[in-house]
């Protein structure tokens, strides 16, 4: 069944939450920060400021439309591109973004600091990721949140806060809760490109539609249900692996560069037997 593109509709309640969440972030820079840092202290960088709007730009354009839009009611390979915004762009600028005291700040109950801590070590943070990642693209879940606006909201929600704690081993602002060195840190991206290609191969060698539900919704550009399934698993196969990818270059060529200008063992290696040791893989 052909359809139109779905007609300009603004989404009130997008705009308040990231209208929310600026504010906040706006409000935490002008009156907790003074007080947390020491006198004539920078809040934050004029770039963590400009990760951060970044990322709440990136929700907007992912939870606003067209997006919004065409993923609920038309393409799962939007659906895709939505949550690949979600999890590979809006979530390390937000991290990018704040600052370590704000970090701090906001972790400051014990039993949360503890959580984030322990779920952003190497196999706890890889384990969740693709256990969220399962969840949130099962057959079961996507007819649901298609069904529910609440269901929706709420698996965006886990996405999100999910892939904050996935990044925090890449790029935390914490130096209590430290990134990986650069070789686990290109493992561990590395790790996380591979999994997905378990359920992406599904969507993309699949015979049939998993999801009735865009099964019966209205296409656009002529694709049927099954060539929309089939982009998606492209996407999240090729799309998301291609930006993992490339982010471990740029770890691999910044790390090879430090080691050069070393040229002898530094903290770095240091570093690494202590995270292997921590992890069980030295004695």
């Amino acid at each position: 069944m052909a359809a139109q593109f779905p007609a300009w509709q603004p989404h009130p309640e997008v705009l308040l939450l990231v209208g929310l969440l600026v504010a906040g972030y706006a409000i935490a820079l002008t009156r907790v920060g003074p007080r947390t840092l020491p006198e004539g202290a920078p809040v934050a960088t004029r770039l963590q400021i400009s990760c951060f709007g970044l990322g709440a730009f990136a929700i907007l354009l992912a939870a606003e439309w067209p997006m919004h839009d065409l993923a609920e009611g038309y393409l799962y390979s939007v659906h895709m591109v939505q949550h690949l915004t979600f999890t590979m762009v809006a979530a390390p600028l937000l991290l990018l973004g704040t600052p370590g005291w704000l970090a701090r700040w906001l972790l400051s109950p014990r039993w949360l600091f503890r959580s984030v801590r322990w779920m952003s070590r190497f196999i706890p943070a890889l384990v969740l990721f693709n256990v969220v990642i399962v969840l949130v693209h099962w057959p079961a879940m996507v007819d649901l949140t298609l069904r529910s606006g609440w269901a929706h909201f709420v698996a965006h929600a886990i996405l999100l806060l999910s892939a904050l704690i996935v990044w925090m081993p890449v790029v935390s602002p914490l130096p209590e809760i430290p990134r990986l060195v650069a070789p686990l840190r290109m493992a561990f991206l590395f790790l996380q490109s591979v999994v997905p290609t378990i359920p992406a191969s599904f969507l993309t060698f699949g015979t049939h539609p998993l999801y009735r539900r865009y099964e019966s919704l209205p296409k656009l550009w002529g694709l049927s249900a099954l060539d929309d399934q089939l982009i998606a698993g492209l996407i999240m196969k090729i799309g998301a692996g291609l930006m993992l990818w490339a982010l471990i270059a740029v770890i691999f060529f910044r790390w090879a560069a430090a080691e050069e200008r070393g040229n002898r063992p530094g903290p770095g290696t240091r570093d690494l037997d202590r995270e292997l040791t921590e992890m069980g893989l030295r004695a």
